[in-house]
This record gives structure tokens, sequence and C-alpha cells, in this order.
């Protein structure tokens, strides 16, 4: 009998990544950004024909596609090495040479919208304002284009338009608790929402007529539900919400007059068919624990972007009440049942605050007993039931992850999400420690075996839980994490700037708690071997965060090791990137286990 090998990094990690995709109007041609090749470039399978062919070879991160309305052309958003500076192509069905529609060094594009005669883009910029942001709308054939909305008070992001092109919808996201959505005829703003106050979200609004606008919000609730605006009577009504659910999109199919409601339930999604003749919500079978994308067709048929947490991202079409899986992204060489499924836990923080979290178990012959704690990122997202080849690859070497949904996380409702404004450093940081003991005590982890990694505002959390609880931890990993939080709140993009006061503190008024929050004030007892990774490129969370806590490290001769990546931005865009980064993070956890 044959023996072989077990699988490596590279195994874990030719996994593919989708980003984003689109359907054209016939339905003939499905286009989607992956990095089949290794890099992000569009791809397409000619429905039903099933096997991918390369359109683009940009090698570069696609953040939107759209589909010209009679299906002659692509356009899509395309950053620079994860930049984030989104610039608009054009593209020929068939493929070819990216054509460059608005570019602008150092701007972001982003919310393509295009008419229904195929001339006009509707769009949003901040080529011109940085801050508040702008509107267009350009003229692909005359090359005439005009702001047809000027942001003020808070980044303002055009999002829907009505099916006369008369109106449209936009949002101001003063926070990311606090988002505000107005209807705009040209002249007149027409708020969606009975008040401004108290404060509260419109996650997504789409247009079933000239005059009706539905809308998810959570205004004057803590879950977010469906309502519907009349621009004829500017009447406000709440049509459906569901026990412990947080609705979170809408997509409307024109042809059947039904709404597609996304939802989250803790750590997965739901999927609900909601006709606004009938006023009632059927729920749907997914094919997939998550929603990354959905995109309704003009047939009715459904296209969903999803994954699970042992599934990469696929694509699906739901037709005549069956799935079907378009794509077979899987990891090679490892079957599901080989994968680990997350377990579900609960447990109470200091202050009995309830924390749901993720627990991935190795399996006990390949356990080597040390448990990683894994801080999300966000703060305000969440850590789901959806795959990571970090994770599945980690726990097939021995490690189990244990992944909590502190408080300040999204999905669980509007008082949790903002309980991590103006508090990245204490309450989030004791539920964490609270989840180890909580593990400690029941069996799960070793208290003299935990490691800690995170990235973005996980990666934050390894650096302050190193500084403030180092005897817990025998190592760790910083991707990519704020080290200073003065610093940080003066280096975020520009549109993130009015919302920082709320979401992390004022530098003057909040003086004191952000030194006590930030890493950096706690560097005599960051004792720990790390291992810090950054990308050169990241817009988010700039480089010189952590150049600066790993040079004051080394300074004091503690051991730190500092991967620097070029190319890259806020995440890892290219996979021989991504493997070099894991590769190492497996190098340096592997030291500790003995």
């Amino acid at each position: 009998m044959l023996s072989f090998s077990k699988p490596d990094v590279e195994y874990f990690f030719q996994t593919f990544g989708i980003q984003t995709f689109a359907v054209s109007p016939d339905e003939s041609q499905l286009v989607f950004s992956t990095n089949l090749n290794g890099k992000y470039n569009l791809w397409a399978m000619d429905l039903p024909n099933l096997y991918p062919y390369p359109l683009s070879f940009q090698n570069q991160n696609c953040e939107e596609i759209e589909f010209d309305k009679e299906g002659r052309f692509l356009l899509a958003v395309i950053d620079s090495d994860g930049d984030e500076n989104g610039q608009i192509y054009a593209l020929p069905r068939n493929g070819g040479e990216l054509k460059p529609i608005r570019t602008h060094e150092n701007a972001r594009h982003m919310g393509l919208i295009a008419s229904k005669d195929g001339k006009t883009l509707y769009y949003t910029s901040s080529k011109e304002d940085a801050t508040f942001l702008k509107a267009y709308a350009y003229n692909m054939e005359t090359g005439e284009e005009e702001v047809l909305l000027h942001g003020r008070d808070a980044a303002t992001f055009l999002t829907a338009k009505s099916p006369d092109e008369k109106r449209f919808v936009f949002g101001r996201m003063f926070a990311n608790t606090y988002s505000l959505a107005y209807a705009w005829d040209g002249e007149n703003e027409v708020l969606l929402t009975p008040e401004a106050e108290p404060q509260h979200t419109v996650t997504d609004a789409v247009f079933t007529s000239e005059n009706d606008i539905y809308l998810v919000t959570n205004y004057k609730e803590d879950l977010s539900y469906l309502a519907k605006f009349s621009l004829d009577t500017n009447e406000f009504t709440k049509l459906l919400s569901l026990d412990g659910e947080d609705f979170s999109g809408l997509k409307f199919d024109k042809k059947a007059r039904t709404l597609y409601i996304s939802s989250q339930k803790g750590v997965e999604d739901l999927l609900y068919r909601y006709g606004l003749e009938e006023g009632k919500a059927e729920q749907l079978e997914l094919p997939a624990s998550t929603i990354d994308g959905l995109s309704v067709a003009e047939s009715g048929n459904l296209y969903l972007l999803g994954r699970s947490a042992v599934t990469p991202p696929n694509l699906y079409k739901y037709e005549k009440g069956v799935w079907t899986q378009l794509t077979n992204n899987r990891v090679p060489g490892v079957s599901e049942e080989e994968m680990a499924e997350p377990e579900i836990l609960h447990y109470p923080s200091y202050d009995g605050l309830e924390i749901e979290a993720l627990f991935f178990r190795a399996k006990e012959e390949n356990s080597n007993g040390h448990v990683i704690l894994w801080p999300h990122g966000g703060p305000q997202a969440a850590e789901r039931a959806f795959f990571r080849s970090l994770f599945q690859f980690l726990v097939h070497r021995g490690y189990s992850i244990f992944a909590p949904n502190f408080r300040g996380s999204s999905g669980y409702g509007l008082s949790y999400m903002k309980m991590v404004e103006g508090d990245w450093g204490y309450g989030p940081r004791l539920d964490n420690i609270e989840g180890l003991e909580w593990l400690i005590k029941n069996g799960y982890a070793d208290r003299e075996k935990l490691l800690l990694m995170g990235g973005s505002y996980g990666g934050y959390m390894a650096l302050l839980l190193h500084g403030r609880h180092p005897e817990y931890f025998k190592a760790v990993v910083d991707i990519f994490g704020p080290s200073d939080l003065f610093s940080f709140i003066e280096s975020v993009p520009e549109h993130w700037k009015p919302v920082m006061n709320q979401w992390v503190g004022d530098p003057v008024k909040d003086k004191e708690k952000l030194i006590e929050y930030s890493p950096i004030t706690y560097l005599e007892t960051m004792t720990k071997p790390m291992l810090v990774i950054q990308g050169a490129k990241d817009p988010r969370v700039v480089k010189a965060e952590s150049d600066k806590i790993v040079a004051a490290l080394q300074e004091k001769g503690r051991e730190v090791e500092y991967l620097v990546l070029d190319d890259e931005g806020h995440g890892f865009s290219k996979k021989d990137n991504e493997i070099k980064v894991y590769r190492k993070v497996l190098e340096f956890f592997d030291g500790f286990i003995n």
C-alpha cells in the first residue's frame, strides 16, 4: 500500500480566493477576481461551461466588477499592491488590455453604478475631497463629468439609483455604528429614517420603484431589520425583524418583485426571500455558512459567493429551488473530514457579559497541546464560521485555535458593537483574558501552552496583551497591528479621520486613556519572543506603526523577528507572499512547542 506524506503549507494555501464577481445580463458569462495563477486577476466562465479562463493580467486586487447593462464590456476597480486606491478600468468581455476610465494618483474610486443606457457611470471618489468624498456622473461616450453630490459632515457614499435615474440613495458614515441614508434628487435630500438620533445605521438600501426604498436599519432597535420608506409620503415603516438576527444586506428581484435578505446570526449567515406583495419571509437553505457576495440576474436566478469553515470560497447558482456549485475550490490532498469544524463556545466575561467564540480543536493524533489565541481584526467585525487556510493548516499541524468575538464585534447588535468605541484597550482585552481562563478551567487549554497571534486590530490586541499579560503567552505574532494609538489616529486614510474620535478617542481629551491603551506604553513587560509582519503599502496601519515597536524592542535587546512585504498592503494579495508569511508563522511557533 502506498503511503503519502502529510500535506505541507503549500497545499493549504493552494486554495484560491475569490474577491468579487459579476454576471452578464444574459447570464452567458460569469466573471470573478481570483488568484488562480498566484496573483489576483479577472477570470471568466462561459456558462454553462464551468472551465475558467483568464481575462486580465494586472496581478492586482480587484474590489468591484460591473457589467455594462447591455453586456458589451466590463468595468472594474483595481488597486496597486494593496494600497486600496482603486482605479476604474474597462475591459472587453473577451479580455485583453485594461483601459483606464477614471484614474487619479493617490485617490480611491468606488461604488460603481452603471446607467441603463450604458453611457453614464456613477461612482464615489476621494480625488477632490479626501475627507468627505464626492459622487460623480461620468459620460463614457463624451468624456464629460459632473459632480453629482458633494460630501459633507462625514464620508459620503453613493449607494443606489432609482429606475428612472432621477433619484439616488447616499450614505453618510459618522462611525461604524452611526451611518445615515438619504434620498437625493439633485437638489433636496430626505433622511430615510425618522430621525438622525439616536445613533443608528443603515447598512443597505434598494429602490423597488421610483418612489419606494427598502432598507436595512437598526433605527431605535439593537438588531437590524427590514423597513420601507415612501418618497410619496415620506413615511417610514418597519416591516420585518427576526429574533436574534442582524439583517445585513438586500438584493431585489425585479421580475418576481422579491427581496433577498442576508442576515447574520452569531457566526453564520442566513438568507431569506421576501415577497413585496405577500409581506412574508421564507428562509432559503444555503450551500455555505457565510455570504461574501450575492447577485440577482434579470431572470431571477441567484448567484452567491460563499464559504464555510472547511470549504474555501466558491460560487453557486440558485435556479428553480436548487443550488448548483459553479466552482470547485478546495484544499488539494485534504478532505473536509480531515479539517476542523469549529466548536461554538459561550463564556461569561469579567462583568458577566456573554461572549461567543470559535474553538478549532486539533485532532488528538496530531495535537501538540498548544492553543493559539486569535483576537480578530476590525475591531467592529467578527470571527465567522468561514474558511481560513491559516487556521486549517495550523490545526492540521497540531495547534488548536481560540477565536473569541469580544465586545465590539459585529453581528450581536448595536449596543454590543458600540462597547469597543473609546475602549479599545480595556473591555475587549479582558474579554480575551477571561476566555483563556475559561478554556483552562474547562480543560480546553493548558496554562503553560498558550500562544498569541492577531492581525490589524487583532495585531494591536496581540501587542497589548503581550504588554499587559505576558505571563500567559510563550510567543507572540503581530500582523500589521497599530502600536501607538496617537500616531495611528493621525495616519489612517483621510476619510476615516472624522470617525476616529468616537471610534478610538480624542488625542487631547482622551490623552491619558490613549496612553494607557497604546501597546508601546508597555515595552518593559514585552519580554516574550515576537514575530512582526507588515505590508509596506498598508494604508490603514502604516508601516511606521510596526517600525516603531520593532525598533523600540530591539533597542531593549528583545527577541523580535521582522518581516516586511514590499508589495503588499493590509493583507496578502499574492500567493507566494501568503505562503512565505504563514510558513514563517509555523516555523516561529514550532520553536516553542517542546
